[in-house]
């Protein structure tokens, strides 16, 4: 009897265990972007609303933002209305390298502004081509302006009426909101960095030449203090700029540069990009630092133009090779490499140029005093507002240049640098040979004086 009743004990145990649920597989909460097939209306906010939370709703490009649990994305992409959807996608704009630069005693031109034939030669402050940017906007996605930064740059070359900061999306914490006033008190450096490139900057009672000195920039934060966000607030600052050019910028060129990017294609951020272009702004961006892992994007869409990072062979030889190089004119080919960590396109992606891109000197505060300090920073973030600038020039020169147009002209002006090696010195290590392939450079090196000859 024992026996029978310790039997029963144990099958009533088992049924009771088979009542039990399995343990649930964790279901987090996460924040999507979406596209929808057409407007945005009360019904298709309120059917979404079944699946999560609407957070944010970008009207020009029929696009919102939403938290809900990642079980559910499915089924909101199956929604008929529904274009797309997708995780929000991070965006990185971190330098590669960052080596203090302490000796601005000589020149008004550093090395890059030589070899992209903005500056004629060493010491002097006479400009090789005959545009300047006055009377373009260059509006710079990053991580926005530090405290100092009119020690650095003339007030009247950043406009300050059209600044703006964008925080949040729907990766982190959710809305994205303006920030009031904190474009100007950024902790990064980043944005101000890739600034100098196109306006150039001041060091004591020096100034030396950026790309488009004359252009004016719009500071639009869209990078933490980390330098790191969300393609949802990137999609803002797009949509933003566009919707500057269709209003108060309409008699105006406008140019966007974005060193930045994420493995992933966006679709709210594509449709923003699109948007943009089709009021008529003209987008670069950096191709990214991963290597033969591939582009990053928005810089691989194809509308975008792309910029890769390259070098100079000389570099390192002296100890006053960034400010008093005389590149030979014309320009040649065998002078330049593509760094190693420049990404390579691979299928499905679109590499436009290259430029400079590695030991760019530059405005850059490592922490918040009053010190004024200036690095080299390497990276396709670096390349990138060297094109941003010559398209401020070439937009200067044709006020009715398209994103098309823009793009085909650097193709096609831009000098070729076929696969192949270059033995240069790295500073840390000696002498080293960089290597790359014919997925490394695009059309070629773009230069400001072929890239306007070539301007329709």
């Amino acid at each position: 009897m024992r026996r029978i009743l310790v039997n029963i004990v144990l099958a009533l145990a088992l049924l009771a265990l088979a009542a039990v649920p399995a343990f649930a597989a964790p279901d987090p909460s996460i924040g999507i972007n979406v596209v929808l097939t057409g407007d945005v209306t009360e019904e298709a906010l309120a059917e979404l609303g079944k699946y999560g939370k609407v957070q944010d709703v970008i009207y020009a490009i029929d696009a919102l933002t939403m938290r809900i649990k990642s079980s559910q994305l499915p089924s909101i992409q199956a929604l008929g209305f529904v274009a797309a959807a997708n995780p929000d996608a991070e965006r990185t704009g971190a330098p590669i390298d960052t080596v203090e630069a302490t000796d601005f005693s000589e020149g008004f031109g550093a090395w890059d502004m030589d070899v992209v034939n903005v500056t004629t030669e060493p010491f002097v402050t006479t400009r090789a081509v005959d545009y300047d940017g006055e009377g373009v906007y260059v509006a710079v996605l990053d991580t926005g302006l530090v405290d100092a930064w009119r020690r650095y740059f003339p007030e009247e070359r950043v406009a300050v009426e059209y600044a703006k900061s964008f925080g949040g999306g729907g990766g982190e914490v959710g809305n994205v909101s303006e920030q009031p006033n904190k474009w100007e008190h950024d902790q990064n450096s980043h944005g101000t960095h890739v600034t100098s490139t196109i306006l150039g900057f001041q060091y004591g009672v020096n100034m030396f030449n950026g790309v488009a000195p004359m252009a004016k920039v719009i500071p639009v934060k869209v990078l933490n203090q980390n330098g790191s966000g969300w393609s949802s607030v990137i999609a803002r600052g797009i949509t933003y700029i566009a919707d500057l050019k269709a209003g108060p910028l309409a008699g105006h060129p406008v140019v966007i540069n974005m060193s930045l990017g994420g493995p992933a294609l966006d679709a709210v951020e594509q449709e923003a990009i699109d948007y943009a272009i089709s009021q008529g702004v003209i987008i670069v961006a950096s191709a990214g630092n991963e290597g033969e892992y591939g582009m990053g994007y928005p810089g691989a869409y194809e509308p975008v133009i792309s910029v890769a990072a390259s070098g100079w062979i000389g570099e390192w030889l002296s100890g006053t090779w960034w400010y008093a190089i005389d590149d030979p004119d014309p320009n040649d080919a065998g002078n330049y490499y593509i760094t190693d960590f420049s990404s390579r396109e691979l299928a499905d992606q679109d590499l436009d140029v290259a430029a400079p891109g590695s030991w760019v000197v530059g405005p850059y505060k490592i922490n918040s005093g009053n010190r004024l300090s200036y690095y080299y920073l390497g990276g396709t973030s670096m390349a990138s507002p060297h094109v941003a600038g010559i398209v401020a020039l070439m937009a200067q020169k044709n006020g009715a240049l398209t994103a098309a147009q823009a793009e085909a002209a650097l193709e096609a002006s831009a000098i070729p640098l076929p696969a192949g090696c270059r033995d240069i010195v790295n500073p840390s290590v000696g002498w080293v040979k960089v290597c790359w392939g014919d997925d490394a450079t695009g059309s070629g090196f773009a230069t400001a004086d072929a890239a306007l000859a070539a301007t329709p």
